[in-house]
Formats: structure tokens, C-alpha cells, sequence
């Protein structure tokens, strides 16, 4: 029996999971104190890793926040992707829980933060702020198209997401949002 890391040396296992705990503490130190005013001191500290040793991950603040944003976002519609293939449980529930892995968790006094962070500096992370949700969207509706034909299931997507964007702004808590997100899909998908 092989271990799931076979084949990689143990350095490079142990490298790519201090990489990705980095860029996550980066992630919440970048929505506590905004992309402004966090320096690389205090996302070493949160990381528990010195400068240098930052540094030599990451070259620049730029580099790190797109990175960070960047896991983030690939982590989100890895998530979406796991949950809309599972065909055996019914498309509303699918459908709640793949809008929670990309939009609910950043719902709530906290983590109302790391999105405004992602949208307030769209220019330092290029491309993928248009391709992850044009990739959400796509994978909304094939989900629904599955079921209701590809020509309505667009349009009944397109609802779903301005529906979330909406309550995301007005939902005090992840379980207000899902809440009337589930009434918002139940009524659009039936």
C-alpha cells in the first residue's frame, strides 16, 4: 500500500503543505488589516515563519496576496466542482451547497472582510477574478441544465448568483444567508 504522497520526496510534501499554510494565514491577515496596511512582518508572524523565510517563498506583498487569493479561489471551486457531481442527492441541495462553498463562507462579520479585501484590489490579482466566477457560473448551469435544458438553466443561474450576491450584503450570518438562499432555490428550481 502506497501512502498518497508516494513517489514525492518527503521535503517537497512537507513544503507544498507549509506553502499553503502560509498563503492561509496570509488570507487572514490580509482580511483583518486590508491589503494596505498589512506588512509582510505580520503575515510572518501569523504564519509563525521569519521574514526571510517568507521572502523567499514569496518575493513581494503582491506576490503573496495574488497567491493567497489565488488558493483561495481554486480551493472554492474545487469544493463547488466535488459537490455538483455528486448526482445522487437532489439539485436544490447540491445546488445550497455549492453556493455556500463559494459565497457563504465568506458570510458574517469576519469573513465579510476577505471578500472585500478580493474586491477591493482587483487589480492586483489579474485574471483569475474573471475566471473563477465565469467557472461557477458555468458549473451553476450545468447543474441545473441537467435537469431543466441548457436555454433556461443560463438564465436560472444567473438568478441564483445575483440572489446570492444580494443576501451575501444583507445576511448578518452564514445561516441567514443559506436560509434564504434555500427559499430562493427552491423557488427557482423547484
Amino acid at each position: 500500500m502506497s501512502s498518497p504522497d508516494a513517489g514525492h520526496p518527503p521535503s517537497t510534501v512537507a513544503d507544498a503543505d507549509r506553502r499553503s499554510m502560509v498563503l492561509e494565514s496570509a488570507m487572514a491577515t490580509f482580511a483583518r488589516f486590508g491589503y494596505r496596511k498589512t506588512s509582510m512582518e505580520e503575515v510572518a508572524r501569523a504564519a509563525r515563519i521569519s521574514r526571510p523565510g517568507l521572502y523567499f517563498l514569496f518575493s513581494s506583498k503582491e506576490t503573496l496576496f495574488r497567491a493567497a487569493v489565488t488558493q483561495a479561489l481554486e480551493r472554492d471551486i474545487t469544493a463547488v466542482e466535488q459537490v455538483l457531481a455528486d448526482s445522487g442527492r437532489p439539485l436544490s441541495e447540491r445546488l445550497v451547497e455549492a453556493f455556500d462553498q463559494w459565497a457563504g463562507r465568506y458570510v458574517g462579520p469576519l469573513t465579510r472582510d476577505v471578500a472585500a479585501v478580493i474586491e477591493d484590489n482587483p487589480n492586483l490579482l489579474g485574471e483569475i477574478v474573471e475566471t473563477t466566477p465565469r467557472r461557477f457560473e458555468e458549473l451553476i448551469t450545468d447543474a441545473i441544465a441537467v435537469e431543466s435544458g441548457h436555454e433556461a438553466a443560463s438564465f436560472v443561474a444567473q438568478t441564483m448568483i445575483s440572489a446570492s450576491i444580494g443576501l451575501k450584503h444583507q445576511a448578518p450570518s452564514r445561516e441567514f444567508y443559506l436560509g434564504r438562499l434555500k427559499v430562493a432555490i427552491g423557488l427557482l428550481v423547484g
